[in-house]
């Protein structure tokens, strides 16, 4: 496992378990290989069968519950996170899994007091303090400012606890209206990130372009698969998508899966590159000759068993808009729905938010003008995808959601072929845990709080207006 050679950790796992079948310790380890693999159906077996076994070490549990938390059954997973915060309630790693536990499943004041306690634990702790700073919006006399200037006053540049104080400070100086200071922290905390590529634009650009080559170039008509389980939400991160996913859950025929990597996965795998990054050119060429069957087929195994308890299912990754091409191919009958904002508010939405270290398709966001430059990009390509698969995308605006529910909501169950439901005006009642950034916000009812927050930041955005102008990227103010 250390050496990340999976196939012989779990050809010794299976043998030990052979041995000893009541040991816990060796059954949570073979779940979290299933896990780390993206087996998530198998490793939900294995988990629960850890599960039902005696387990007393913390550790155990807590790793128990990481493994839930990535085959997305969150309520299983605050259930072994609880449990290994009592067993070791100075350990602060734990607090802080069971603090997020509660964040998700929108426990937010149970939340908070976890995570000072985290922070009383280990007082260097960067994540702590900026989950703390988004749980609740700060005000002039109850806010961490002072607590959190310190922290990045005594953190080296770079490192992860400074990026997070000044990320953290950026969004308290927003909520009390100093816009100057929040712009400043936001712009130092997205300067100490290292990013992920030398070069993150020249490889968005050449993903971009590879993906308008692939699918210019004629190919061989090849059925897909023909269910209609499956509902996708896409588009630029922070423009609604976790809301619409919540929007469509509510309703009883749906199960809302969360942000799944399954389709990309599929992709990669069934491409058979060997290239380091789950999607580049040689994967979007291979790709591009492969059995739409098979690909579809693929994607549908790898959600089980999570998402064949309900007829339809939503897979709401907003970067899946890279795959429309292939998902229009290998699921005939999937629904793909875009969401789009106000250029400026996206642009500026995706700078301030901190997404995970590391992740594949996020260094745009450290800089504000490369971020304009990929809605850019991610504008034409989704004009290209409509372009090619005329009547299978529906565009669906944010500020329509926001300013004309109930007629967006009826339209968007019209699109999916769903009966209309009440109960999908009322979002933010539904219970089901939310991973995202949006935890918070998607548990209020519909309001203008996130419309027309650019406004705020005018003095800033002069060159990124400048840029989206020049490429044809039109709003109403």
């Amino acid at each position: 496992m250390e050496q990340q050679n999976w196939s012989q950790a779990v050809t010794h796992l299976r043998q030990a378990i052979q041995l000893a079948p009541e040991c816990a310790e060796y059954v949570v380890q073979w779940a979290k290989v299933l896990s780390l693999t993206n087996t998530c159906g198998e490793a939900l077996r294995m988990a629960n069968r850890a599960a039902s076994l005696t387990l007393s070490d913390p550790l155990l549990l807590d790793t128990l519950g990481v493994i839930y938390t990535r085959c997305h059954a969150h309520e299983r997973a605050a259930l072994a996170f609880r449990e290994a915060a009592l067993r070791a309630p100075l350990n602060a790693s734990f607090r802080f899994n069971y603090a997020n536990a509660l964040m998700y499943a929108g426990d937010n004041d149970a939340a908070a007091g976890e995570l000072e306690t985290v922070i009383a634990l280990n007082p260097g702790h960067g994540l702590a303090h900026f989950m703390l700073s988004r749980l609740h919006r700060q005000t002039t006399m109850v806010n961490h400012l002072t607590r959190l200037q310190t922290l990045a006053n005594q953190t080296p540049r770079g490192t992860s606890a400074h990026v997070y104080a000044h990320m953290a400070l950026g969004k308290e100086y927003e909520d009390i209206g100093e816009y100057a200071h929040a712009w400043e922290h936001y712009r130092q905390g997205k300067a100490s990130v290292p990013p992920l590529h030398v070069n993150s634009q020249q490889h968005d650009d050449a993903l971009f372009d590879a993906l308008h080559v692939a699918f210019d170039a004629p190919h061989s008509e090849m059925d897909g698969c023909r269910t209609d389980e499956a509902i996708f939400v896409v588009g630029m991160p922070r423009t609604g998508t976790t809301l619409v996913e919540r929007i469509l859950s509510n309703h009883p025929y749906v199960y809302g899966a969360g942000e799944l990597p399954n389709f990309g996965l599929a992709v990669k795998q069934l491409s058979s590159t060997q290239t380091p990054h789950l999607l580049d050119g040689e994967t979007i060429t291979q790709a591009a000759f492969l059995r739409r069957l098979e690909l579809g087929e693929r994607y549908l195994s790898s959600t089980r068993p999570q998402t064949d308890g309900k007829p339809r299912f939503v897979d709401k990754l907003p970067h899946n808009f890279l795959y429309i091409g292939f998902i229009a191919q290998a699921l005939p009958r999937a629904k793909i729905i875009c969401l789009r904002r106000h250029p400026l508010d996206t642009c500026l939405s995706n700078f301030r938010e901190l997404f995970v270290q590391g992740s594949p398709f996020h260094d745009y966001s450290l800089d504000l003008m490369k971020t304009g430059h990929y809605y850019v990009r991610f504008h034409r390509l989704m004009a290209y995808w409509k372009r090619l698969f005329p009547d299978r995308i529906l565009e669906l605006n944010y500020e329509d959601l926001v300013t004309e529910q109930e007629f967006t909501t009826r339209n968007l169950l019209a699109y999916c072929d769903l009966p209309w439901r009440d109960s999908c005006l009322h979002h933010h009642e539904n219970s089901a845990p939310v991973t995202t950034a949006s935890s918070v916000q998607v548990r209020e009812p519909l309001h203008r709080g996130s419309m027309g927050r650019w406004k705020n930041y005018s003095p800033y955005l002069e060159e990124l207006c400048a840029l989206l102008h020049d490429a044809g990227v039109v709003w109403n103010d």
